[in-house]
């Protein structure tokens, strides 16, 4: 068994990033990717990048201050699917809760698809407890360009921070 030592950081994701982040999803959604970038410029989200020492991302993922007055919404959490189950996604997580909690905020929160449970194993593994389910709804970019809707239930789930 070969073992790799990631040396990880966290920064904010800049457009120039856009370009290395077709693993996360489809052209439409890194377009949703450049509007939320906006809106990190005025301050209602920040929006990260985790990378090795190549300065590469390899994960990113949002938090939202407008979502729930009080904490900090995760969302938008992707890694590389090649380095997926490395503790990238928990680190992620800890750099977004850094985030929020340099905010003075002492919440987070975020919905997790019912039909993921390894990323939800993931978040109850961190501390993130369910308190309530929601439907969601997106326009997903299906192979041959066109758009349809993607409508999903997800399970709320919060972690009180220290």
């Amino acid at each position: 068994m070969t073992t790799v030592e990631l040396t990880l950081s966290a920064r904010d994701l800049t457009h120039a990033d856009l370009a290395s982040l077709g693993w996360s999803g489809t052209d439409h959604h890194l377009v949703g990717v450049a509007r939320q970038l906006e809106r990190a410029r005025t301050g209602e989200v920040d929006y990260l990048a985790v990378c090795t020492a190549t300065g590469v991302p390899v994960a990113k993922g949002g938090v939202d201050y407008r979502v729930q007055d009080g904490a900090g919404t995760l969302w938008q959490l992707a890694v590389h699917p090649a380095l997926q189950s490395c503790g990238i996604g928990t680190f992620l997580v800890g750099a977004a809760e850094l985030r929020i909690g340099a905010r003075g905020l002492r919440r987070a929160e975020l919905a997790v698809e019912e039909d993921n449970p390894r990323a939800r194993a993931l978040y109850e593994r961190l501390g993130y407890r369910a308190y309530d389910r929601q439907p969601d709804a997106w326009d997903e970019q299906a192979p041959d360009g066109s758009l349809r809707r993607r409508e999903t239930m997800c399970t709320v789930m919060r972690k009180e921070l220290a």
